[in-house]
């Protein structure tokens, strides 16, 4: 029996004939993601769903979908997908994420420009017979500095269109290296210097805990008087409350907006400003986009479901069908090795480097290492995967090393990652027993045998009496459950690391307490999807 496809929005007809010519069956219901009732009752009939953005899978929609083995994004958000509940299920979701770039990048300078010109208002005044030439005075981009949040795919065409304009540009991005930014043609900055320096920011970053409202009236009142905000990103990544207020005192002279803190924007204050350019999430509405995407996601559902090839998966890797059931263990431990790392390095790494001992040796190790690196980037670029990921890692300058060997300890087939920076070495090894659960075995060179928990804290410390007792005692004060607990050191006396199991994240004023007790290096709070 062939599979079965809805496609629930808008998709032009030759993505509609890709499926068909592959042998799938298609209903082209393009509003049905508009009526959620209906879309609940007949969801269980299918196989794939190919959507856009107004399609919401919600997480009762999931459970409806009792057939369902794969969800196609035709573009690169996936906000509109319950990604956790999918997972759950075993259903795939894809994305498209390199189809809009251009698009998106253009957009984003075409409102940059439309900002320093307040060409919006200009012509609205022409239209009506106002003539006030005077009144429009707009600024200048040539010589001026730009200011690119986020210099991956994306980010990364705008500031070469930047320098393009003879603009001076200069990037923030924790995995732009020194050689990657030399290549554009950029500065590598920290963030506090590109609001200081800045006279044009635009947005290119992913929607995390770490970039969420990362433009609030902190960040606005360290910028230049008369600055000018773009952002093509997500909406959440600004403040908006704090953009109005700062567009109203003249502190920010302009804004470009694109997408907004709640989609579909019908009302907001920012379109009552005259100094704001707004448009309708349009960064990837362009003809060449639309179609690039539609067809990139036909291709990738029809070769899932007819042949098992899984690509551009957000939440798998890209391995045959005959692979998975001895890979996905490894996989799972190779994105876990990642996110550690990922999660406990501050500064940009410029070397990454994984070992594969003995029967990992013998794998799939493209998709082992695409799975370590998706975990290393995760923290900061929520919407990579595994075919996605060593392309941003490559954009972003970072040499990537592979070495497979023969076995060399106690453990049939191991994975150590480890990954250089400008002033530190830091390395993680971890394997797979018979439960197919990931462990680590090592950190820091110091061996431990301790398994992976959603909740965790790591700490380093020297090794002297009484560290179990404080770590505990600070966490029981502030009720803080540890479910168990895993150590190990180099030597007597020597370096010490713990792996505390919590039952939830530990809040931040406990985290504080224990990094400001002299007795404790560090502390690094840790998130691990264990599903």
């Amino acid at each position: 029996m062939a599979p079965r496809v809805l496609v629930s929005d808008k998709l032009s007809p030759t993505a509609v004939q890709i499926f068909k010519d592959h042998g799938v069956e298609v209903d082209y219901l393009p509003d049905l993601g508009k009526d959620k009732d209906k879309l609940l009752e007949v969801i269980g009939q299918y196989d794939g769903l190919a959507i856009r953005s107004a399609t919401k899978v919600t997480e009762k929609l999931i459970s409806a979908a009792k057939n369902l083995k794969v969800i196609g994004r035709a573009g690169i958000g996936v906000d509109n997908v319950d990604i956790p509940a999918a997972s759950r299920r075993g259903i795939i979701v894809m994305n498209t994420p390199f189809g809009n770039s251009i698009t998106t990048a253009e957009h984003a300078v075409a409102l940059m420009f439309a900002v320093a010109r307040e060409l919006p208002e200009a012509d609205a005044s022409t239209r009506a017979g106002k003539w006030e030439k005077n009144r429009f005075m707009g600024v200048e981009i040539t010589g001026k500095t730009l200011g690119v949040i986020g210099c991956g795919n994306i980010g990364s065409i705008v500031a070469t269109r930047g320098v393009g304009l003879k603009m001076h540009v200069i990037a923030f991005d924790p995995f732009l290296s020194e050689g990657r930014a030399e290549e554009l043609g950029v500065e590598k900055v920290e963030l506090d210097e590109l609001l200081t320096r800045a006279d044009f920011i635009s947005l290119h970053t992913p929607m995390t805990d770490k970039t969420r409202g990362i433009i609030n009236a902190d960040a606005i009142a360290k910028m230049k008087d008369g600055v000018r905000i773009i952002n093509c990103a997500r909406g959440g990544l600004i403040v908006e409350k704090d953009l109005v207020a700062a567009l109203k005192s003249g502190k920010v002279a302009g804004a470009g907006i694109d997408v907004f803190e709640v989609e579909p924007a019908t009302d907001n204050e920012l379109f009552h400003l005259p100094n704001v350019v707004c448009t309708p999430h349009l960064g990837a509405s362009t003809s060449e986009a639309q179609e690039n995407v539609a067809l990139q996601v036909a291709e990738q559902m029809s070769d899932y479901l007819i042949k098992g090839a899984v690509s551009n998966a957000i939440n798998m890797p890209s391995i045959t069908a005959e692979e998975a059931p001895r890979l996905k263990p490894f996989v799972k431990l190779a994105e876990v090795l990642g996110a550690f790392v990922g999660q406990v390095t501050e500064e940009p790494i410029e070397e990454v480097e994984v070992l594969f001992d003995g029967a990992t040796a013998a794998m799939n190790t493209r998709a082992l290492l695409s799975a370590t690196l998706a975990g290393l980037i995760r923290p900061q670029v929520a919407d990579v995967n595994m075919v996605s990921a060593p392309i941003m890692v490559k954009e972003r300058g970072i040499i990537v090393s592979e070495i497979r060997r023969d076995k060399s300890g106690v453990f049939d087939g191991y994975i150590k990652l480890t990954v250089k920076s400008a002033s530190m070495t830091r390395s993680i090894a971890g394997t797979c027993f018979s439960d197919g659960k990931p462990r680590f075995i090592q950190i820091k060179g110091i061996n431990l045998d301790a398994e992976v928990g959603q909740h965790m804290l790591y700490t380093t410390n020297n090794d002297t009496p009484g560290m179990i007792g404080l770590l505990g005692t600070i966490c029981g004060n502030n009720k803080v459950n540890i479910a168990n607990f895993a150590l190990g050191r180099d030597a007597p006396g020597g370096n010490a690391i713990a792996m505390l199991y919590l039952d939830e994240r530990i809040p931040d004023n406990v985290l504080e307490e224990l990094r400001v007790n002299k007795a404790i290096v560090s502390a690094k709070p840790l998130e691990f999807n264990i599903a």
